[in-house]
């Protein structure tokens, strides 16, 4: 099963991208795991035009097969353990692809949200769009120790 992130973002901010990768790189003999950079919508006032265009950017390149998990402050909380389960029944069910998606700076376009298997909440707080890729890419690492057996999680 391969898993990728879609975010929207302008990209190349060094803090995000090293930390990110310090915690994708130690999983991706058994995630396959990559990042799709989406450039945000030009900013012409119109806030609900510009979550709809970058929304339809990402909707252009899913699959009908992805199970797709979008990252939303009105998600679900969820627990690492919990997170895990919806991984390892992606995994037992024979879904080739899990894409995890983080919205820009106004989120996502309701169509996003309709178009989720599941819309998961990272922190009560909302976060940066590079914080949460952050967060998220470390969660996935302790997935990866509880799937495969590793010491990290606890």
């Amino acid at each position: 099963m391969k898993i990728q992130i879609y975010r929207v973002g302008k990209g190349k901010v060094k803090w995000a991208d090293n930390a990110t990768q310090h915690w994708l790189s130690r999983i991706q003999h058994k995630f396959p795991v990559s990042e799709i950079c989406i450039r945000p919508a030009p900013d012409k006032g119109n806030i609900a035009l510009r979550r709809k265009q970058e929304t339809n950017q990402i909707l252009a390149k899913l699959q009908s097969t992805d199970r797709v998990i979008v990252l939303d402050e009105r998600g679900e909380t969820k627990t690492t353990e919990e997170l895990t389960q919806w991984i390892q029944d992606a995994m037992n069910g024979g879904v080739k692809r899990i894409v995890f998606v983080i919205g820009g700076p106004f989120g996502h376009d309701p169509s996003m949200r309709s178009r989720a298997w599941k819309t998961l909440r990272l922190s009560s707080m909302v976060l940066n769009h590079e914080l949460a890729r952050v967060v998220l890419a470390e969660q996935l690492y302790r997935a990866y120790t509880l799937i495969w057996g590793g010491s990290y999680h606890h």
